[in-house]
């Protein structure tokens, strides 16, 4: 994921009116900063465990990289929200060369990004990616999910791999078919109709993704799809970011078409 996270992206029935929305009660500005707190803590504790082993979720980088990549993007989120800037500054963070003062400086971003956000009411309006939502309540809830994915991350680097708290996960299914999926492809998507049902056991959240030629449709409910998924949020949003592997999940029906929702997954967060 760049700087600016990913692609703008819109909604199933073209670009949303208005922001999206969160799917579970209460999900929201302030139970995403104390995600962010709470995920940004664990990042940290889990590269203290070495800066040099191997991410195999996110190949050829090392900790130390995957810890400057998420401090660079929580600085540059804090530039645009403490300038109320209203496009995407042209200068981008820079962070220490050498890997002793690492550690730090991204603990100390991460904390005053936390303390930002969560002093700045979510209404504000300020530049973000989304066309449809411009404004900082966009950002508290991307950065919560942003630095979820990244702990998990460093944790893998380790062995670990601890779960997406379920209702944090479940918003994050939901941000990420909404807001980046839907509209974030630049190649086709090659469906003729096919419905992909996933299900979240332990959260509220079930999603019908129907691929079509050029785009992929999200509406929420039950219904028969060509292929299905069960499984915890967590390991639903962990495999649609390349996380997880099918295998953690209870799968039904034609196994390419959950194949090719997680290729079209990674292209639309590169």
């Amino acid at each position: 994921m760049s700087v600016g996270s990913t692609t703008p992206a819109g909604s199933a029935v073209g670009r949303a009116a208005g922001p999206p929305r969160a799917i579970l009660p209460g999900m929201d500005g302030a139970t995403f900063v104390s995600a962010l707190r709470a995920e940004g803590a664990a990042l940290a504790e889990a590269a203290r465990l070495g800066l040099d082993a191997d991410v195999p979720s996110c190949p050829g980088w090392s900790v130390a990289d995957l810890v400057r990549h998420t401090g660079i993007v929580h600085a540059h989120k804090d530039d645009i929200v403490r300038n109320r800037l209203r496009e995407n500054p042209s200068e981008r963070p820079v962070p220490p060369a050498d890997d002793g003062s690492l550690l730090g400086w991204y603990e100390e971003g991460a904390a005053r990004l936390a303390d930002l956000l969560e002093a700045t009411p979510p209404s504000t309006p300020v530049w973000t990616w989304f066309e449809p939502d411009q404004t900082v309540g966009f950002w508290q809830r991307r950065m919560a999910h942003e630095t979820a994915v990244h702990r998990v991350d460093a944790q893998l680097a380790h062995g670990g791999g601890d779960p997406v708290e379920s209702r944090l996960a479940a918003d994050g299914v939901d941000e990420l078919l909404d807001v980046i999926l839907v509209e974030g492809l630049e190649a086709p998507v090659g469906g003729a109709g096919e419905l992909v049902h996933l299900h979240a056991t332990d959260a509220p959240g079930e999603w019908l993704l129907e691929l079509g030629p050029d785009r992929v449709g999200v509406r929420r409910g039950h219904a028969k799809g060509s292929a299905a998924a069960r499984g915890t949020a967590s390991d639903l949003l962990l495999f649609l970011w390349g996380r997880a592997p099918a295998e953690r999940l209870e799968t039904f029906g034609d196994a390419g078409l959950l194949a090719r929702l997680r290729q079209l997954a990674a292209q639309a967060t590169v």
